[in-house]
């Protein structure tokens, strides 16, 4: 009579395995952290570089960059004619022509910036930069920006010109970012909530409403990270 041997793992082949799915799992949660910090590494050094241009614009022109009135004649434009030139009023807003789109044509012929945009009055890739995830950027004077007013995250009501970094950004992405340059409050401080979009685009929910970006005490909504449409500003 035969007996039949069972064959099973041993106490070391379980520990192998353990060891391997262990060493699988980190390397999957490393490489997702190493995803995350490339995007926030990614946006910040788009505003840095974006509000270092616009300061370096003021400081050569003594003028701001879309508003300023003498670019057709000091700057190698490819617009020509009124369209090539702000008002010259100090504030980069949306007259005619829209210095917030003519911004990037002065940032760029002068060389602040990379990239070869030109002046239309409608938003585009060929006249606007773009964040990490497809969507326009702004600089422009305005209040689109969220302020705490009686402890309660409200859009401001004070016009000052601010970067906002365009919409569809998770919100552990900006509070990332916004953790990083900042105090991490999304209404305090220099780098603060904003639901800026282009007309085509979706604005993100204001606080308050599901599935709001962050807390009406400014407190970005990391729980679940179910947000996925949100957007900053930067003041300056």
């Amino acid at each position: 009579m035969t007996t039949r041997r069972q064959h099973g793992f041993t106490l070391i082949e379980i520990a192998i395995v353990l060891v391997i799915i262990g060493l699988l799992l980190g390397g999957i949660l490393k490489g997702q952290e190493l995803i995350t910090s490339a995007r926030v590494r990614s946006l910040i050094s788009q505003q840095d570089g974006i509000k270092a241009s616009f300061y370096g614009f003021q400081d050569r022109f003594r003028a701001l960059p879309g508003d300023y009135s003498q670019a057709g004649t000091n700057i190698q434009m490819t617009t020509t004619g009124a369209n090539a030139n702000g008002n010259g009023n100090g504030r980069i807003d949306g007259t005619t022509p829209d210095e917030t789109i003519l911004v990037w044509e002065h940032l760029s012929k002068s060389g602040f910036i990379n990239g070869n945009y030109v002046y239309n009055a409608t938003i585009s890739d060929t006249n606007t930069p773009k964040n990490a995830y497809g969507q326009y950027v702004e600089l422009g004077y305005d209040a689109n920006y969220y302020i705490l007013t009686g402890g309660v995250a409200a859009v401001s009501t004070v016009n000052r010109h601010n970067l906002k970094t365009g919409n569809q950004i998770p919100v552990e992405i900006v509070a990332e970012v916004d953790r990083k340059i900042d105090d991490g409050n999304g209404a305090t401080g220099s780098f603060v909530f904003s639901v800026y979009t282009t007309p085509t685009g979706t604005a993100p929910t204001a606080p308050g409403a599901a599935p709001n970006c962050m807390s009406t005490a400014g407190v970005w909504n990391l729980v679940g990270q179910t947000a996925i449409n949100c957007g900053g500003s930067s003041l300056m």
